[in-house]
């Protein structure tokens, strides 16, 4: 809702799209299971100032469009692209077709999925996609926790431990500001690695441009702390900017 807000607030007509994308699932099962509420966020579009909202069935999605191989400079090998092979070649296929069909100006997406702003950004400079590529910080529950559609599958008990990605991320930030990069992130993976409930799939710091790890500051002066973590049986990510 808050990309809604932020398009409305700069442009006179806002569109969102709602679809759930099977090329970007690995898992059938997740995809089942995917959080599917049209009723109410139709509701919570109109409240934010939505004026259209584009809901296309998979075949009338992608009728007369095979699947693309794209170039993504390899941003999709690393983090998120090895864990979950072909998802970002399944995410730009179907933003490429919700860009065709509903030719928008800008195109705002939430900081959260950085790695994915990253890849189509990389994607719309390479193809000279005619649209302004926005993105949006992450809005956080009052314990920290990233706010994702994925969060209705966590249980009261789960949504609070899911709460130390954050402040292990947190830490980082505070540690890697006047420290080390490496033992800011070594002490972030312990507390995470000591909350029974968790399964740790990565924790890097990298590049904000080539988001390819990076071990201490060097030059640099910005980087990103990114992790992804199982919190019972739901994946979930998150991320934060980092500055010496």
């Amino acid at each position: 809702m808050s990309l809604i807000v932020k398009a409305k607030s700069l442009h006179k007509t806002v569109a969102c799209s709602i679809f759930v994308n099977p090329l970007q699932f690995n898992n059938a099962q997740d995809l089942a299971n995917y959080p599917r509420q049209l009723g109410a966020d139709t509701e919570s579009l109109e409240r934010a100032g939505c004026d259209m909202v584009f809901v296309p069935s998979e075949i009338g999605l992608y009728a007369d469009h095979g699947v693309f191989a794209y170039e993504l400079g390899g941003l999709d090998k690393i983090m998120e692209g090895a864990s979950r092979p072909a998802h970002f070649q399944g995410v730009v296929n179907v933003v490429e077709r919700l860009f065709h069909y509903v030719r928008p100006d800008s195109a705002y997406f939430g900081e959260k999925d950085r790695q994915q702003l990253a890849i189509l950004r990389h994607v719309a400079q390479a193809l000279s996609w005619p649209v302004n590529m926005i993105g949006c910080p992450t809005l956080r529950e009052t314990n920290g926790l990233a706010m994702s559609s994925r969060n209705l599958r966590l249980s009261t008990e789960e949504r609070e431990t899911a709460s130390v990605l954050f402040r292990a991320l947190s830490s980082i930030q505070a540690a890697s500001a006047v420290g080390s990069l490496t033992a800011a992130r070594h002490s972030a993976m312990d507390m995470i690695l000591s909350h029974p409930g968790i399964t740790l799939d990565y924790l890097e710091t990298v590049d904000p441009l080539t988001l390819q790890p990076i071990m201490e500051w060097d030059l640099r002066n910005e980087a990103i702390a990114m992790v992804a973590a199982y919190v019972g049986k739901v994946r979930l990510i998150d991320n934060i900017t980092l500055r010496r």
